[in-house]
């Protein structure tokens, strides 16, 4: 539900499909519900009215018995037992709960299938995350007609959201850890199922979210990221380096690139948008990685509202390190014995390419969980507004930080049958979220000594 009536002359903008304006923060009177009806990051604390989906008891916020650092994280739903599975069958069955991109993949692949678990609202951030929401919930204004933020830092700027735009600047400034090591693998399938692995070493300082930052320390800058291919030898030692902005249209984000068989860094202004995503052969754009990131002005985004639907979540089965990378990548569409669905409530926002903007797509639908601003699944249309690509992303609650956040993520190309698998870590080392960094060890001179052949 929306927290204010729409003025009359802000709904003739929204009629009119111009961008939706800057406008103030939420009242004192709304910033107080957060923690009382809605959760300290905004979603609805009840369950829904059938008790399919339960009330937020504050997620998981401490490790299970057993649990050490560095482990792939034991599921602590692992007894749950599916309730349901929906095939091309029986969809019309759930088709309310099904967005169009599962129900274009349930008929295009009789070997897909989803099957549906018990709920579990398992979301959770550290208790300082949830006092700097409800304190920049009165201040956090958007700029630029939504190209930019002002007045917000560690927190969930719009915990209450009345436009698309929020929802989409709440889910680039999401809680992620203080800074993160991953060893992850990318698979670029092809439609028979054949794949050469692609393996990254990426850290990430989250500047935005450490605690005692300000927004003028920031220095516009939200995160620094850093990502080594290793494998294979033909692609390895080539390094990205990006500075993500809080107001790209301001300060485009920056980013460099270092090419071992030169041995130069240079920087890469085409790592955004819709450029092809690093070895993923073409099967995502930059900006789809993180399920969405960067600069939103090539788009209008509409709040369609608020529904209940069949997400992937609690994927911890998909995180084990019982499983190798080939019982995961079957031909199509990932394994599906090893996805978990739930019924969970999403906020679902309409991305509709500008007029005079250029991009692949022409046009997406994402599908934002409640609890956590985490994108979970993504439509996305071609030109001719035909549905191209359907993302999902396989989240679980790293619950030593604690972080809602992805596993794995899913790019299906639903016309040319192949898909991007990106963020596999069964065989690999545990997120690490104890790194200690400093800007310099983002800096492109950092980036120069670090290169090697």
């Amino acid at each position: 539900m929306l927290k204010n009536a729409l003025t009359g002359a802000f709904a003739l903008l929204l009629i009119a499909g111009l961008a939706a304006p800057s406008f103030s923060a939420i009242s004192a009177d709304d910033a107080a519900r957060l923690g009382q009806d809605l959760t300290p990051m905004g979603a609805e604390k009840a369950g829904n009215s059938d008790g399919t989906i339960p009330a937020w008891n504050g997620g998981i916020t401490t490790p299970p018995a057993g649990y050490e650092k560095g482990m792939h994280h034991p599921d602590p739903y692992a007894a749950d037992k599916i309730q349901v599975t929906i095939t091309a069958a029986n969809m019309d069955q759930y088709k309310d709960k099904l967005t169009v991109g599962h129900q274009e993949m349930l008929k295009a692949y009789g070997s897909f299938k989803m099957n549906i678990y018990p709920s579990h609202r398992s979301a959770a951030s550290p208790q300082r995350i949830y006092d700097m929401t409800k304190q920049i919930s009165q201040t956090a204004e958007l700029i630029n007609g939504g190209d930019g933020v002002t007045g917000t830092i560690n927190g969930i700027p719009f915990p209450i959201p009345e436009s698309g735009i929020e929802v989409l600047w709440n889910h680039m400034l999401r809680y992620r850890g203080d800074a993160a090591a991953r060893h992850i693998a990318q698979a670029p399938m092809t439609r028979g199922g054949g794949y050469t692995l692609v393996k990254f070493e990426d850290e990430m300082n989250l500047v935005y979210s450490q605690e005692g930052m300000t927004e003028e320390q920031l220095k516009n800058r939200i995160l620094l990221f850093r990502q080594e291919v290793k494998s294979p030898a033909r692609l390895a030692g080539n390094v990205l380096l990006v500075h993500e902005t809080l107001n790209q249209i301001k300060e485009p984000r920056a980013a460099w690139v270092y090419n071992p068989g030169q041995r130069r860094v240079r920087r890469a202004p085409n790592v955004a948008y819709d450029n092809p995503g690093t070895a993923s052969d073409s099967l995502r754009t930059s900006d789809q990685f993180d399920m969405f990131n960067g600069a939103p002005d090539r788009y209008d985004w509409k709040l369609v509202g608020k529904k209940e639907i069949y997400i992937p979540y609690n994927n911890y089965l998909l995180h084990s390190d019982k499983l190798k990378y080939k019982d995961i990548l079957t031909p199509l569409h990932v394994n599906p014995e090893y996805l978990r669905y739930e019924l969970h409530r999403v906020w679902v926002v309409e991305a509709t390419l500008r007029d005079g903007a250029r991009h692949l797509y022409k046009r997406r639908t994402l599908y934002v969980d409640e609890d956590s601003w985490q994108i979970m699944v993504v439509d996305n249309y071609d030109n001719r507004d035909q549905l191209w690509r359907v993302s999902e992303g396989h989240s679980v609650n790293y619950y030593e930080v604690p972080t809602f956040w992805t596993t794995l993520e899913t790019h299906y190309d639903l016309q040319s049958g192949r898909y991007l698998a990106l963020g596999l870590d069964n065989e690999a080392e545990m997120y690490d979220f104890s790194i200690e960094r400093s800007d310099k060890d983002y800096s492109p001179g950092a980036l120069r000594r670090a290169g090697r052949r």
